[in-house]
């Protein structure tokens, strides 16, 4: 790269970022062109480049001072600590949800609160400490430190025997539903692996059929890490790479019977399954991570008319406030539709129709033959 780079003109040069580290931690990248000429184009300009001590941003433009740069990234993030714009300057240009719903390269995304219909006690419900920060958003924490954490007692509580039961049963039927009018797949994110088993086991006791302990059988599916050393119980769930990747090809195939997938934070990026129409999420989550989350079920299929988020967890702050960071540099429109807000002007347009046809029997134009419709 280097070499590359040591020319008095000309040349187009791909590399990866992590190619600009020095030799020593700490220390200044040396200076390899000087040349105004240069354009550097980077992707994915966000957190792994922002330590200005070590972070590779710094050493590009060490290496490079005079070059003009620019940045894409699908997740900017707008924190004191770590802040895309501060880093990479201001937005050029957004391209923001609502604009890509408009020329058609997503679906919206549309809404749906559960928790109110789980019925639990007061005292049974999951409550998400605004001072939470993303502690849940990684991997978990281990053995003893964890039970000190916070993460610990919220994860009690999501994954109470009582409230794993009550969502499994009311999960069955809000997909049975969904079914009856399209066709496709869903996703399940929960907040740990225990409770991605425990609500799998919760699941297939009501619909026993959908379990199968065959890879390439069963409707449902966890896809999640492990090791020997983790809980019997959870050995059937725990694939090496190759196995994570046919149940991949699986869940991209619209055709194949692998309808619901159970995760904790795999696939949860850089995954594409068009078919996928419907997430359910019972994880808190915020910022970069519920964006890039939710994101999995706005890709264009077919038909598909949308993707719906189902919030089992009581995420409709988190959700607002993401999406205002992705409209305040430039962008506009509202990016998510609460079902309710559909639900109501579906309903205005209705009597609208209804009133169009008033005095003719349209009544039989889903059942009748064409003359009598």
């Amino acid at each position: 790269m280097k070499d590359l780079l040591a020319v008095a003109a000309g040349g187009v040069v791909f590399t990866t970022i992590q190619k600009f580290f020095p030799e020593e931690r700490g220390a200044k990248y040396p200076l390899l062109s000087d040349r105004r000429n240069i354009v550097v184009i980077a992707d994915e300009a966000h957190r792994s480049q922002y330590d200005f001590i070590d972070g590779f941003a710094r050493h590009m433009r060490d290496a490079l001072p005079n070059a003009s740069f620019i940045g894409f990234t699908g997740t900017p993030i707008e924190k004191t600590d770590a802040n895309t714009r501060a880093v990479f300057g201001n937005y050029i240009s957004v391209y923001d949800i609502q604009r890509a719903v408009e020329d058609k390269a997503t679906v919206p995304i549309y809404y749906e609160s559960r928790l109110a219909k789980l019925e639990l006690d007061a005292t049974e419900k999951p409550h998400l400490d605004k001072n939470f920060e993303e502690a849940t958003e990684g991997e978990e924490l281990e053995h003893k430190e964890r039970l000190k954490t916070k993460w610990a007692a919220l994860e009690k509580i999501v994954g109470a025997e009582k409230r794993i039961d009550l969502i499994a049963e009311d999960l069955v039927k809000h997909w049975g539903a969904r079914l009856d009018v399209m066709e496709g797949k869903a996703m399940i994110v929960c907040m740990s692996r225990r409770i991605c088993v425990d609500l799998y086991t919760a699941i297939c006791k009501i619909l026993p059929d959908w379990h199968h302990l065959e890879d390439d059988k069963g409707v449902i599916k966890i896809v999640m890490t492990g090791s020997p050393s983790d809980s019997l119980g959870w050995q059937n769930h725990i694939r090496n790479k190759p196995r994570r990747e046919a149940l991949a090809k699986r869940f991209k195939n619209p055709e194949d019977p692998f309808k619901i997938v159970i995760v904790r934070d795999m696939w949860l990026t850089g995954f594409d399954a068009p078919c996928l129409h419907t997430m359910y999420v019972d994880k808190p989550m915020r910022g970069h991570g519920l964006m890039q989350a939710i994101a999995r079920v706005n890709r264009v299929f077919k038909d598909k008319p949308g993707g719906l988020v189902v919030d089992y967890l009581g995420l409709a702050h988190e959700l607002k406030q993401a999406l205002a960071a992705y409209t305040e540099g430039g962008g506009k429109g509202k990016t998510a539709i609460d079902q309710e807000d559909a639900v109501s002007v579906m309903l205005e347009k209705y009597e609208i129709c209804s009133d169009f046809f008033h005095g003719f029997g349209w009544t039989a134009w889903k059942t009748g033959t064409p003359s009598q419709s």
